[in-house]
């Protein structure tokens, strides 16, 4: 009975934990991606084109881990909905958005936008019902917004007044982010296979691109050997992908909100990438806004349906059934 107690505990760490793991690492690998938008974007790459690149690329990816899993993407009616949604609000949409202010707007900067989502997705989310009050949750993403202060108000102002309507693109492109959040976390069964979902989606976004291209005259062409261009293209596609269907599976584990302040993360390792790629300097403000960041993301639990002994012991449950079947 003891060793019973003892695996059922570890296994409670173990899923207790894993949410931050998956929200450290989708936001990690999602910050480089600034970085190489504007690596793509100054050598005069498109944004259209960079974005069907990037839908395209990400969903060749995911298809071929759907080919390893043994999982496709369904084609039924809903799903096929559901990919048209993902795919327009998810990827063609923001996505196009982020390219065009990237080619005027730092990335250092650009990052720091990201952070809007959480907050727009907690008001949201309260609108609407899907996630109640709670004062600890509040707190945390309070200092999250506190941390991202830190990074702003020091130099607020841009560096031309000009980049001010680009930068509002990119704003615009968060509101997409989160009202997609709430899409996949209130509309989307539990049981959905995410990879399957995202790669659906990113198929039927670039096809619904491929008009666009043609009569904005905006295809970037793939050419060998690869310049920066291309690189940057693989390298997004990757990324990017790898990161949405880390960020789709944390929304259903452990709630829109919860995943959302992913953006908190995703803007310090922009932040971060700036440095390592472009060798940004940056003050001891970043570094207290970090700090600040890891306070709030240790406030904002998951939901309590993650970590319950009653959820473990019911999974438990469920397996040994199956297995006598």
């Amino acid at each position: 009975m003891a060793l019973r107690m003892s695996a059922v505990g570890l296994r409670k760490i173990h899923l207790y934990f894993l949410p931050y793991f998956l929200m450290l690492f989708c936001g990690t690998v999602w910050g480089t991606t600034f970085s190489l938008a504007r690596i793509a974007t100054s050598e005069n790459a498109h944004p259209l084109g960079l974005s069907f690149w990037l839908a395209s690329g990400g969903g060749l990816v995911l298809l071929v881990i759907g080919l390893v899993r043994r999982v496709w993407p369904p084609l039924d009616r809903d799903s096929l909905v559901r990919y048209v949604v993902i795919g327009s609000i998810g990827s063609i949409i923001p996505g196009t958005l982020y390219f065009y202010a990237a080619s005027r707007v730092p990335s250092g900067i650009l990052a720091i936008t990201i952070t809007l989502v959480p907050m727009m997705t907690y008001l949201l989310s309260l609108v609407l019902g899907v996630d109640a009050y709670q004062r600890k949750r509040f707190i945390g993403i309070l200092i999250g917004f506190a941390a991202i202060l830190l990074l702003v108000i020091p130099e607020s102002s841009l560096p031309d007044p000009g980049m001010t309507k680009w930068l509002l693109l990119a704003l615009l492109a968060c509101a997409f982010y989160t009202i997609e959040t709430l899409y996949v976390d209130v509309l989307i069964p539990d049981n959905t296979d995410m990879v399957a979902l995202l790669s659906g989606g990113l198929i039927m976004a670039s096809i619904g691109m491929i008009p666009i291209l043609y009569f904005q005259d905006a295809w970037v062409p793939l050419n060998f050997p690869f310049t920066k261009i291309e690189w940057s293209i693989v390298a997004m596609a990757v990324v990017s992908s790898l990161a949405y269907a880390t960020f789709f599976l944390l929304v259903k584990m452990a709630g829109a909100v919860f995943a959302s302040l992913s953006g908190y993360v995703i803007t310090t390792a922009g932040v971060f990438w700036g440095i390592v790629i472009f060798d940004e300097t940056h003050s001891i403000w970043v570094w207290s806004a970090f700090a600040l960041l890891l306070v709030g993301m240790a406030l904002v639990t998951p939901r309590e349906k993650i970590v319950t002994e009653k959820t473990v012991a019911e999974k438990t449950a469920a397996e040994k059934t199956a297995a006598r079947k």
